[in-house]
């Protein structure tokens, strides 16, 4: 028997736009790992129908009952890890790569599930393929680094013959939902709301960058990459400047992002958008589901002032941001009702992100794990400048909507943001 509960602003949203652009694979979550070295697939099977019986995200489908959205969420059970041997291939490495890339661009069904699937290629004796793609209405990037973990947690038991012993969960996903709905009215609310109507009014609904092609009336999220790296001596003289204005190196690095795009744009008033964890309450650190929110930075510039006084004005302006995270991007977009285009997101077109160093790094024994690309490049946004700390200093990209820009024009982006740094 499923039973069933209130579904969260967000997955709301996901669900909403599956179903205006039914079969699209723009909310997956892919990653993949060639495996080298003598796996234990039982342990693995049994480790992944572990993660399945623990979080109820992994369980979950979605289900309208009188015009709300609900959580279903199926009983614990059997869970098949699909194992296939494409040892006797000739083409074995290239069919691998081939299935990875697929199965990131399978899309899933919101209503019958599973929204989880795992896959396990052989393609020899001591060489495996491990696909793991989730839709992002049952987790987050975080949620893929608990379960990694946790993987790598049940492995090492179940390959002993012993039961996984993980800590156990405080809350499930639909806790978390039906808290956020208990929260989020009366005083609360519109403590929140206030707060952003104010930030919020009369900004620019669009940012008005120079496009090599006029836009699609729709997006496409047809989308490319150009990577740039940041050498360590600079990082470091970023961080150096971060201090004097005690402003944290995200908060250099957005102030420095929206330079960018004033250049590029000649607007004073920029939004762009910038992902938080959306995990405040403690009891939210080990849970698998989409906790994940977005703010809005607005940022007034004017040339007259140094970069250090706009530094501090960026500073401000993500502190009061952060300390009003509670509210929903899908609740903000619901209450402010900006102008909709189905050709361009609302209240922002760009993005920055500050990831982190390690994603979904994966610990097996006896096993060396190379994680593999696992799927394309699409663009939510007009353009996301995603970065993450590395050894050498940092490492960036610059994501943009294949649509609207050529390369060149990007790559040329590229080197005035590294200049704009140094």
């Amino acid at each position: 028997m499923h039973e069933r509960f209130a579904s969260s602003f967000a997955q709301r949203r996901l669900w909403f736009i599956d179903q205006y652009q039914p079969g699209t694979s723009l909310y997956n979550i892919a990653a993949a790992w060639r495996l080298e070295g003598p796996l234990d697939q039982d342990a693995l099977a049994r480790s992944l129908e572990t993660l399945v019986n623990r979080h109820e995200s992994l369980r979950t489908t979605f289900v309208r009952q009188d015009d709300e959205l609900l959580q279903s969420i199926a009983p614990s059970g059997d869970w098949r890890l699909q194992m296939e041997d494409l040892s006797a291939s000739p083409a074995a490495e290239s069919e691998a790569l081939a299935r990875v890339q697929a199965e990131a661009e399978r899309p899933f069904d919101l209503e019958r599930g599973p929204l989880i699937r795992a896959g396990l290629l052989r393609l020899g004796p001591q060489t495996h393929v491990f696909l793991l793609t989730l839709h992002h209405i049952v987790a987050d990037g975080w949620s893929m680094r608990v379960l990694v973990r946790e993987l790598g947690e049940a492995y090492r038991a179940n390959r002993r013959g012993a039961a996984p012993s993980l800590d156990e969960l405080p809350i499930q996903y639909a806790d978390y939902a039906a808290w956020q709905h208990d929260r989020l009215r009366g005083e609360a609310l519109e403590r929140q709301l206030a707060y952003w109507r104010r930030t919020l009014e009369g900004a620019p609904g669009y940012l008005d960058l120079p496009l090599d092609r006029p836009r699609p009336t729709q997006m496409s999220h047809r989308g490319a990459v150009v990577s740039m790296d940041i050498d360590l001596e600079l990082v470091e003289a970023l961080q150096q400047c971060g201090r004097r204005a005690q402003a944290t190196p995200f908060m250099v690095l957005a102030a420095a992002f929206n330079v960018l795009l004033q250049r590029h744009s000649r607007q004073d008033d920029i939004c762009i958008g910038y992902p938080v964890a959306g995990r405040q309450q403690s009891e939210t650190a080990g849970v698998v589901g989409l906790f994940v929110n977005t703010l809005v930075l607005r940022t007034r510039l004017d040339a007259e002032r140094d970069f250090e006084t706009l530094l501090r004005q960026v500073r401000e302006a993500v502190l009061e941001a952060d300390a009003h995270q509670d509210l929903p991007f899908e609740k903000l977009i619901e209450e402010l009702q900006p102008e909709r285009s189905p050709s361009h997101t609302p209240l922002f077109q760009a993005m920055i992100a500050l990831g982190d160093a390690e994603d979904f790094r994966l610990e097996l024994p006896d096993v060396t794990p190379h994680p593999l690309p696992a799927s394309g490049v699409s663009a939510k946004f007009d353009l996301s400048l995603v970065l993450k700390p590395s050894a050498d200093g940092m490492r960036g990209q610059l994501e943009y909507n294949a649509d609207l820009f050529d390369r060149d024009t990007v790559e040329a982006m590229a080197r005035r943001f590294l200049r704009l740094l140094s």
